[in-house]
């Protein structure tokens, strides 16, 4: 078992977070997302990928996240991530990617007390950079609980 793995970095709000590189499937431009009636408030609507419906996913919403502060040129940058959970395929818009990085496991601290913005359920831990600050890893597979995924796989439909 490797002591390294590689995130995918990105910005949300004010803060970098991270998620598992085997966690995601990829990366895309803002598309058209069509509004879905009776979806829940994070749920942003669905875009078509290529033949197959994703639903898009507002984490702003979802943890009430300021949005970041963006210039023309990250715009280029804004997106979503495609991520898998349970064989489902999840958008996740990102105000900004940043960049892959190769993390030892000994880096990852538990999360701080008084993190803000995301519960602590949601980190799998945090590394501390070197400007200051931390870098979030998210443990995407507990973003959602079992029957919020049910209600966004019946959105599918």
């Amino acid at each position: 078992m490797s002591d390294q793995s590689q995130l995918v970095t990105f910005q949300l709000g004010e803060e970098l977070y991270a998620i598992n590189i085997m966690d995601v499937k990829e990366i895309v431009r803002v598309q058209e997302i069509r509004a879905l009636p009776n979806a829940p408030s994070y749920v942003e609507g669905i875009f078509n990928l290529r033949g197959e419906i994703i639903p898009i996913i507002n984490l702003h919403k979802r943890f009430h996240l300021k949005k970041a502060l963006t210039s023309e040129e990250d715009e280029l940058l804004s997106g979503f991530i495609i991520i898998e959970i349970d064989n489902m395929k999840l958008g996740v818009i990102i105000d900004r990617i940043s960049r892959v990085v190769t993390i030892e496991k000994e880096q990852v601290q538990p999360p701080p007390q008084m993190l803000t913005g995301i519960g602590a359920e949601y980190i799998q831990g945090v590394i501390r950079q070197e400007e200051g600050g931390y870098l979030i890893i998210l443990n995407i597979r507990d973003l959602f609980n079992p029957r919020e995924l049910q209600k966004i796989v019946e959105l599918r439909r």
